[in-house]
């Protein structure tokens, strides 16, 4: 089964789409959580910089990844419409809650397979397998980026980083 056979399993699928630096993106509207205004961050030492901070969400410490530095785009200070949208996303057999920066949200709404296609393999500004797939609505293109591809190969530690344990005193 290819992942839009997975992701379109009713020939539709619901989902929240989003911007980051001028383009739309969406993800699927079961895994969202919560979409919260911005949050005090803290700093990870060592962390990659595609998740390189922290927040509390409800009382609980949540990795704050940021899709732009993915897709290889400017990272950007936040606005007014800059959200976080927090998703439960399976990693290694267990759910785990992650925000994603995000510069606005816009809508839940519904792409139909038919209006998908697979990204092309020449031409994208982006790492392929980082798309799931492209839907065309009206004249936009919305942009299905693959959240596991994204997280298994974004979320390793740079190169020579080392954990300190927390000190106990």
């Amino acid at each position: 089964m290819t992942q839009n056979a997975t992701l379109f399993e009713n020939g539709a699928v619901d989902v929240l789409t989003f911007d980051l630096d001028g383009e739309v993106f969406a993800i699927e509207a079961t895994l969202v959580q919560e979409v919260v205004d911005k949050a005090p961050e803290t700093s990870v030492p060592g962390a990659p910089a595609f998740v390189d901070a922290v927040i509390n969400f409800r009382g609980r410490i949540i990795p704050l990844a940021d899709l732009r530095l993915a897709f290889s785009l400017d990272a950007r200070d936040t606005s007014l419409d800059s959200r976080i949208i927090v998703i439960a996303h399976e990693m290694e057999g267990e759910t785990t809650l992650i925000g994603l920066r995000a510069d606005k949200v816009y809508e839940v709404t519904t792409l139909n397979e038919a209006a998908t296609e697979a990204p092309p393999r020449i031409g994208l500004r982006w790492r392929q397998d980082f798309v799931q797939c492209l839907a065309k609505r009206d004249d936009d293109i919305i942009v299905v980026p693959d959240l596991a591809a994204i997280f298994a190969a974004r979320g390793q530690p740079r190169a020579g980083a080392t954990v300190t344990p927390l000190s106990t005193h």
